[in-house]
């Protein structure tokens, strides 16, 4: 996983880059408690350790913006 800050202040931007059509169900869950609704949708989450690890949970998934 690649992770890099942005520079607004304890924030991640999030990409959703992959479907989750053949992903495991708990991998899905995690897509969607993130707060994806559609695929290459850019979201911004705080920094924190519970957001840092549901991305870790969906590396394939998932990137970091910078």
């Amino acid at each position: 996983m690649r992770a890099k800050k942005t520079n607004s202040g304890g924030k991640l931007q999030l990409k959703w880059v992959r479907s989750s059509i053949c992903a495991p169900t708990k991998q899905k869950l995690v897509v969607r408690g993130l707060g994806f609704t559609r695929l290459n949708q850019v979201i911004e989450r705080p920094d924190t350790p519970a957001i840092r690890g549901m991305v870790a949970k969906v590396p394939h998934l998932v990137e970091i913006v910078e």
